[in-house]
């Protein structure tokens, strides 16, 4: 079969490799239909992943048709699923508790083992959602908006509230979107004029704010000074983390949807006056897949407009490092595999 491997930092390569082993008890083969290609896949193509082993297959936002199953399995063949990325040991204490998103022991496609440029892979059949309904393109996107679905279900969203989002690249998108889904006035921040306008113009949320000099002061008079019950960061930036929380109201929560590598620091008698509820926002669970299926589904989410850039297995070796850099008007590239 066919896969794209990242041989080293900076160096792709379109490879031949055997066809994965027989699907055990419990398995699913699939073949591959569409990958999205996610920041990860460019941290680790650029060499900014801290806990990668090269060389690695990545991909981990995938789309497929069930091809053989093990036993036990009651998936057909031939059911178009999506597929969730998040392999979970299933006995450590937050699966216990119903969290396989935060397993002690996770193992990520694309990341801690080989992942989804490829034709076929093999996976625990629970880790396979039949995707009846959506198109196998739509399908591929589910497992990024899921991301930000599960940071708001995890916000405990109050319908009528005021939310911001810092940080509107595809998974910033996602939490505003589910934001708005869930009742929530949403407001968006961003660097990006262009990725703002796009918000603006072709998703629909009105109220934009480009980060300047005077944007904590505009986002306040916004509030009528009182600050967002709800603020999401999915900025991947230190800085832009810490001054967040001077934009939560009294009451509020703060949901960091980011991981950084670095220390996040805070005010405690700012953080202890507005009695603020920090929330760590990890990956997403079979509910928040099941949610944006339906939402999808249901007309809520404007799939054709986020999916911007489209390229094959064969040409992605060529693609995704010029899209690294020249990143005007992409949202979501999604690389198609197989008829």
């Amino acid at each position: 079969m066919k896969a794209v491997l990242c041989l080293e930092p900076g160096k792709l390569e379109l490879v031949d490799r055997p066809l994965p082993p027989e699907p055990g008890p419990g398995e699913a083969a699939v073949d591959i239909r569409h990958v999205g290609i996610c920041g990860t896949d460019y941290h680790i193509f650029e060499g900014k992943h801290p806990f990668l082993a090269y060389p690695r297959v990545m991909g981990h936002e995938l789309s497929g048709v069930v091809a053989a199953v093990g036993e036990g399995v009651g998936l057909a063949i031939g059911t178009p699923v999506v597929i969730n990325p998040y392999i979970s040991c299933g006995h450590c204490i937050a699966c216990r508790n119903g969290k396989p998103n935060c397993c002690m022991s996770i193992n990520v496609l694309g990341v801690h083992g080989d992942g989804g440029m490829a034709e076929r892979i093999v996976m625990p059949a629970g880790n396979l959602y039949p995707a009846g309904g959506l198109s196998l393109r739509d399908a591929a996107m589910v497992e990024f908006l899921a991301i930000g679905a599960h940071a708001v279900r995890r916000s405990r969203p109050e319908p009528g509230q005021r939310a911001l989002v810092v940080g509107i690249g595809p998974i910033g998108l996602g939490a505003a979107i589910f934001a708005r889904i869930a009742g929530l006035e949403v407001a968006l921040l961003d660097t990006s004029a262009e990725r703002l306008a796009f918000a603006r113009d072709t998703l629909g949320f009105q109220a934009v704010f480009e980060i300047g000099t005077d944007a904590e002061a505009r986002l306040m008079a916004h509030t009528d000074n009182e600050g967002f019950s709800v603020v999401f960061d999915a900025t991947g930036n230190a800085k832009a983390i810490e001054a967040g929380f001077t934009l939560v109201a009294h009451g509020g929560s703060y949901v960091l949807i980011s991981v950084v590598k670095d220390r996040i620091s805070f005010a405690d008698p700012e953080f202890h006056k507005r009695e603020m509820t920090l929330i760590g926002s990890r990956n997403a669970t079979r509910t928040d897949f099941e949610h944006v299926m339906t939402s999808m589904r249901n007309g809520l989410v404007s799939q054709a407009a986020l999916a911007t850039h489209r390229t094959s297995l064969a040409n992605v070796v060529e693609d995704l490092p010029r899209w690294a850099h020249q990143k005007e008007g992409l949202i979501k590239a999604i690389i198609d595999v197989g008829a």
